[in-house]
């Protein structure tokens, strides 16, 4: 049964390209937290680990998992399955360790129509303009101009589940940033007073989106 001390969930979500793994990459150093790592039937990046940044599987797996019913959330995202295993995420929660979550908006969806009996925290990470955004996808390990451009009308598309986060942080500077989501986290736990502004978000995101 959940009890007082256990962790919490924190999910971070963004647009391809905004940020998000770097954030929870930065947050897991933090004492008690760990990355909750998803199962994926897409190809390594260059800089990947197996079983440290993501369980790299076939699709004949990954399907097996979903018959056996063992994700608390799975998505398809530009043509691979992602999801996160049920069983390690409640064994963490249980022995008090936060669990960060990388994952997209579809993910956090089905999380949070779980409702589990585990403390809740959500983030969307928004790129300071469009112009950066593409800026960053084009000098990512993708140097086809094409797939940017892809991730760019998808952009458009993800951005308006920005409202269904509690909170929506701006990556213009990864420190602040990561300060940024840090000391939201703190207040939530401690139900201390929260530096948050929705007025400024609602106005960035009609800048996005005109």
């Amino acid at each position: 049964m959940p009890s007082d001390n256990d962790g919490i969930m924190i999910i971070l979500s963004s647009p391809s390209g905004a940020g998000k793994t770097t954030l929870v990459s930065l947050l897991s150093k933090l004492e008690n937290f760990e990355v909750s790592i998803s199962h994926t039937t897409r190809k390594p990046r260059q800089n990947e680990t197996q079983d440290k940044d993501y369980y790299f599987v076939t699709e004949e797996k990954f399907n097996r998992l979903i018959k056996n019913e063992e994700f608390l959330e799975y998505a398809k995202v530009f043509n691979n399955f992602y999801g996160t295993t049920r069983t390690p995420v409640i064994d963490k929660l249980d022995k008090g360790k936060n669990v960060l979550f990388d994952i997209d908006w579809q993910g956090a969806d089905q999380i949070k129509n779980k409702r589990l009996d585990y403390k809740l925290i959500t983030f969307f990470i928004l790129p300071p303009s469009k112009e950066v955004l593409f800026q960053r996808l084009s000098n990512r390990d993708m140097k086809d101009k094409l797939i940017a451009e892809e991730r760019m009308k998808q952009f458009s598309r993800d951005v308006l589940h920005w409202i269904n986060y509690d909170y929506v942080v701006i990556n213009e500077n990864l420190d602040n940033c990561y300060s940024k989501i840090y000391n939201l986290i703190k207040a939530e736990i401690n139900n201390g007073s929260k530096d948050y502004d929705p007025d400024f978000i609602r106005e960035h995101v009609k800048k996005l989106t005109s």
